[in-house]
């Protein structure tokens, strides 16, 4: 019995599905008051539609779709900010623990996170994830050399603003 290839729509809910952790949580972060969760992730979801056909797999997809992701919501987030002068991030990111002392230091953390710009904020997510350098490096477009360096400054920028 010969099976049908399946059809584009459908790769695609399953490459959408094995990913969607992902695309939320770069989604959240980005949101604001003015762009809210749903709408990033649906131009996410229309972006990676857009090159799905295209993505040749030179990178791993889930690479691919970080930089789709994180492309997506910076563009939306510098034209929400030409709006508006505010930019608060959705309060909580979802983060519920039965420790409460566990449960501060993420808000404080996310609060910190949220002063960076939106550039920083996607190096220090990949690096929270536990992203490989090389790996930060082929998403953003910079060199292993210079992801370090400049995760090293954020550290250094996000401790001093953690002191205040």
């Amino acid at each position: 019995m010969k099976r049908e290839p399946q059809l584009p729509e459908r790769e695609f809910e399953s490459f959408v599905g094995e990913h969607r952790r992902l695309i939320g949580k770069i989604c959240y972060l980005y949101a604001t008051a003015g762009s809210d969760f749903d709408d990033l992730y649906q131009e996410v979801l229309i972006n990676l539609w857009r090159g799905f056909a295209s993505f040749e797999g030179r990178s791993k997809p889930s690479s691919w779709v970080w930089r789709v992701a994180l492309n997506t919501c910076i563009s939306c987030y510098r034209r929400e900010r030409r709006r508006t002068q505010t930019v608060p991030l959705v309060e909580g990111f979802g983060a519920v623990d039965e420790d409460s002392a566990r449960s501060e230091r993420l808000r404080e953390l996310h609060a910190l996170v949220d002063r960076l710009d939106p550039f920083e904020k996607a190096l220090v997510m990949l690096w929270l994830d536990e992203v490989p350098y090389d790996e930060i490096a082929a998403i953003t477009g910079l060199s292993r050399n210079n992801v370090a360096s400049k995760l090293h400054r954020i550290r250094i920028k996000l401790r001093e603003q953690a002191n205040r």
